[in-house]
């Protein structure tokens, strides 16, 4: 059956003046002359006749017939210049015979497409064939006027664009078919002939009786004046603010499933269930104490509201929509059952089930059918908690191009929460950052999800409990020395800050199991018959295993660094003894702060943020590296890495892109040390007007050292003079980053046992004239005062490396007659070609 605009077709009910006067002349002729009249009348009358019947919807063959031949004579008028001539002569400009005979047969093979079943059952048929024509011909015109010679591809071009647009005609009726259809969801509106009946109320007026376990409810319906339901939801909001789709299928969905789930659902038995059961079973979870609170309010307020309904004041069905923020793995689907309960326990829904989607539970293939869809989702979970997670994916807007499939299913999902909300609590859960950003897309949706509970990061201590109950359930042991394993596990994680990244709850799950998994294959390939406590205990092995092979996909998870190493590879260090007092002292700072702070002393907050000055190749990229180890041991940073960057890589390409820069660089650094080499270029007072971009670079990262500085080690580096002027153009950089390490230009000595360590790690060698050379070489720059210049540290590496390409250029002469010392031995020539060549 189709929908009412499609119907308006007249097929023989309404008068059709004039063609049903031209058909009745012929239907009174003579047997003989029926023929003849039909012809004259399709082939002399279209220009009267077709526009009457694509105007009155006139479903005939003939009426087909008419638009046909109408654009057919239009071709012959508007390209008469073109046609075929008599003679062969006179075919100059004009086209050839075949291809215009078959222009004119086009429209007629249109028609006789378009009156096949079920194509006009779902349109007009001599609409369809005027569309096409319409559409097609405009087309063919202008390629056979503008290029005569090949009137084919004219020909081409209208059957091409007729054939799509009958394609096109042809899904979409077969879409509203399934929709209208006498199977379709929408069979109860496709007509006049059964009008909808008004829906039956999801509650009673007065309270329900009450089961066993169950209390009476008390809260009624809201109805509009005279008592009936009004068209507006219960928070006066009006079913126009939505798209038209959604309004239309929303609305014959929920009178469907008024109609005919209660018969269904009266079968079903219903579980004796008390608000202290549900309150009792939150209880039980681990940890979650603010949502616990929460949910014990809500609670609080149903009961306070079943008792003003028993006392006989009107009240409306305390129900609600929710929004689940918080990190995965922390209880929001257990939480969303419970809730479920405690409603289905005070009487507010039927079953205390709940239905779980995600977006591919709500989005269809194309236009039209995520209605349908989302219609579908919410008609199974009504009278029962719908639980949506990850509610953000629902508008995804990549590459700057709107979601219409996920508009279209958060429209539809608003009308139903607001039609539906005395039978029906919505759940939309996901990521806190995320699932904020999605609720102000829309101001609907915030102002239905009105109720808001945050879900926290599990504590070691809870996910260590978690542990223990799921152990106890499953009735396996942890071995003596796994339980401190497992601890110093879940301790780490906490440490580090992975615990939202490896899922909470989810992760010790998944450990456990994969332990179990370690455990079976090391009892099972020891051999002989395993005891049944072998096969029940897991050791410390299998959870070091477990833990390593879940940890291994996260970034920088590598061994975390001891103190001791840190300050081992600090002192390995050529030269730079400043620089490693102050960093001792730094250590000795960050470790005794720790010591106060487990001791529950007072203690100044440790220094986060330093500014390196000194010439370049003096190892302040390694200091910091160092530094980020310190920071680690301590546990003052999740990960030892450090993250270098330059002016590039915070400053954009025009004003507002450097906040979004800036913030995507410090994003990449949390959790380690962020290294800004040569920082003073973000101040360059040679700009007309100022360094806007700069200034904007500084600015966010101010206020991100001081947001972040609890998980970030930011280190500024550049030559002394520079770095004071740029310190001094913000008053901001100087409190924030008041920590500096000055480090010194080497000696030449430092140079030449930079340059020997160099070789003895690539597993080279200096002859002892070799090292005369480079101490004169050094001794040289010192004296020159060019160490700086040539790059200190820089400088001894750049020689070196020069020195072993001299030497295989020597070496190479020699054939395979050369040695291991050949090969690995530097001499004094080699290293003054390589100072020749550096051309200093």
């Amino acid at each position: 059956m189709l929908p009412p605009d499609r119907v308006q077709a007249t097929a023989g009910g309404e008068p059709v003046p004039v063609v049903d006067t031209v058909h009745r002349a012929i239907a009174r002729s003579p047997l003989l002359l029926r023929p003849v009249l039909a012809l004259f009348a399709v082939v002399f009358l279209p220009w009267l006749l077709a526009p009457i019947c694509v105007y009155r919807g006139v479903r005939t063959k003939m009426a087909s017939l008419y638009v046909a031949a109408f654009g057919m004579w239009t071709f012959c008028v508007v390209d008469l210049d073109r046609a075929p001539a008599s003679s062969a002569s006179g075919n100059s400009g004009r086209v050839q015979l075949g291809w215009w005979l078959a222009m004119m047969a086009t429209p007629f093979a249109v028609a006789a497409v378009a009156n096949v079943r079920p194509l006009s059952r779902w349109f007009v048929p001599c609409r369809t064939v005027a569309w096409a024509l319409l559409w097609s011909f405009p087309v063919g015109f202008l390629v056979i006027q503008a290029w005569w010679q090949h009137a084919e591809f004219g020909v081409i071009a209208v059957w091409v664009i007729a054939a799509a647009l009958i394609g096109w005609r042809a899904a979409k009726g077969s879409q509203e078919a399934r929709m209208f259809g006498p199977d379709g969801v929408l069979a109860a509106y496709s007509g006049d002939a059964a009008p909808p009946p008004p829906p039956a109320p999801a509650h009673p007026t007065g309270p329900r009786p009450a089961s066993a376990g169950r209390r009476p409810t008390g809260p009624i319906p809201r109805t509009g004046p005279g008592g009936s339901a009004g068209p507006a939801g219960p928070a006066g909001h009006s079913p126009a603010q939505y798209g038209t789709r959604a309004q239309g299928v929303a609305q014959v969905f929920a009178d469907r499933s008024a109609r005919k789930r209660q018969p269904a659902e009266a079968e079903r038995p219903e579980p004796p269930i008390t608000p202290e059961d549900a309150l009792a079973e939150l209880d039980a979870m681990v940890g979650l104490g603010p949502v616990k609170e929460q949910v014990h309010s809500i609670a609080v307020s149903i009961e306070a509201a079943r008792r003003r309904a028993e006392a006989g004041f009107g009240a409306d069905k305390p129900m609600r929509h929710f929004v689940f923020l918080g990190p995965p793995g922390t209880g929001k689907t257990t939480v969303a059952r419970v809730i479920g309960k405690i409603f289905y326990s005070f009487g507010l829904l039927e079953s205390p089930d709940v239905v779980e989607a995600q977006r591919s539970d709500l989005v269809g293939e194309y236009l039209g059918a995520t209605a349908i869809k989302t219609n579908e989702l919410i008609d199974s979970a009504l009278g029962r908690v719908l639980f949506i997670d990850e509610a953000y994916s629902l508008v995804n807007e990549g590459d700057g191009q709107s979601d219409r499939f996920g508009a279209e299913a958060v429209q539809t999902l608003l009308k139903r929460a607001e039609d539906d909300r005395e039978n029906l609590i919505i759940i939309l859960a996901g990521y806190q950052k995320q699932t904020e950003s999605f609720l102000a897309t829309n101001p609907g949706l915030a102002s239905r999800f009105a109720t808001r509970i945050r879900f926290p990061t599990y504590s070691t201590d809870e996910l260590f409990s978690l542990a223990e109950l799921q152990l106890h359930g499953k009735q396996e042991l942890l071995a003596p020395d796994a339980r401190p394993t497992l601890w110093r596990m879940l301790e780490e994680i906490g440490r580090r800050r992975t615990t939202d990244e490896l899922g909470n709850g989810r992760f010790v799950r998944t450990l456990l199991e994969k332990a179990g998994q370690a455990r079976d294959v090391r009892v099972m390939s020891e051999g002989g018959d395993p005891r049944a406590e072998d096969l029940l205990t897991i050791a410390s092995a299998d959870m070091a295993r477990a833990f390593g092979e879940l940890t291994s996909r996260l970034r920088g998870y590598e061994e975390t660094p001891t103190l001791e190493s840190a300050i081992a590879e600090l002192d390995e260090l050529v030269g730079l003894e400043p620089v490693k007092q102050q960093v001792r002292s730094i250590a000795a700072q960050l470790r005794v702060a720790r010591l106060r702070d487990r001791q529950g002393l007072a203690s100044q907050p440790p220094v986060r943020h330093f500014v390196f000055t000194g010439p370049p190749g003096t190892g302040k990229t390694t200091v910091a590296r160092i530094l980020g180890h310190i920071f680690a041991a301590l546990g003052l940073l999740v990960r030892p890495e450090v993250v270098e960057a330059h002016r590039a890589d915070l400053v954009g390409d025009h004003l507002g892109s450097t906040a979004l820069k800036t913030n995507r660089l410090v994003d990449s650094a949390l959790g380690g040390v962020l290294f800004i080499d040569e920082a003073y270029s973000l101040h360059n007072e040679g700009y007309s007007g100022g360094d806007a971009f700069g200034s904007e670079a500084v600015q966010t990262l101010l206020k991100r050292a001081e947001d972040d500085r609890d998980r970030l080690v930011i280190v500024l580096a550049g030559y002394t003079g520079d770095m004071d002027r740029f310190l001094r153009s913000n008053p901001g950089l100087a409190s924030r980053f008041g920590t500096r390490v000055a480090f010194p230009s080497y000696t030449a000595r430092d140079l030449t046992r930079i340059a020997v360590l160099q070789a003895e790690q690539a597993g080279d060698a200096f002859e002892l004239e070799a090292l005369h050379a480079l101490d004169q070489i050094f001794a040289h720059a010192e004296r020159a005062g060019r160490i700086d210049e040539l790059g200190n540290g820089r400088f001894a590496r750049s020689l070196f490396e020069r020195a072993c390409a001299c030497r295989d250029v020597r070496v190479v002469r020699l054939g395979e007659g050369a040695t291991a010392a050949d090969l690995t031995t530097l001499t004094a020539d080699d290293v003054r070609g390589a100072y020749a060549e550096l051309a200093v």
